[in-house]
């Protein structure tokens, strides 16, 4: 039996980070549950399970997009612990933010890098 887009999307979601992705489609429930149906499905479901890119690169390819998009504070900690999940180092979290400085600027890099310090800091990993 083929998995539904839903099945594949939220097996993808605990791959990456369980804890934090089921609490943001928790906390679209009363609010607008159909658009936690559609991160599922669309973002995790078929985008997440496409072949030609590892869990690890898609991380660092979303962390990257969140911090030059700015203002994504909440996904950017939600995707630096995925990134952690997936078995990307701290050291190359933080190396890669540091690339960003030359075409985003130093307020977006640091916002992630405060970011991922809390979380560093919550995990007792240091660098």
């Amino acid at each position: 039996m083929n998995e539904t887009r839903f099945e594949l999307g939220n097996k993808q979601l605990k791959k990456i980070d369980e804890i934090g992705g089921e609490q943001v489609i928790e906390s679209l429930q009363d609010i607008a549950p159909d658009v936690g149906k559609y991160i599922i499905e669309f973002a995790f479901g078929d985008i997440y399970s496409r072949e030609g890119l590892s869990l690890k690169e898609r991380e660092i390819i979303t962390i990257t997009s969140l911090l030059t998009t700015g203002n994504c504070e909440p996904q950017l900690e939600v995707h630096i612990n995925g990134a952690l999940n997936v078995g990307i180092a701290p050291k190359k979290i933080i190396e890669t933010f540091i690339q960003c400085i030359p075409y985003v600027g130093f307020p977006k890099v640091l916002n992630a890098i405060f970011i991922a310090k809390k979380i560093f800091s919550k995990q007792e990993i240091r660098i």
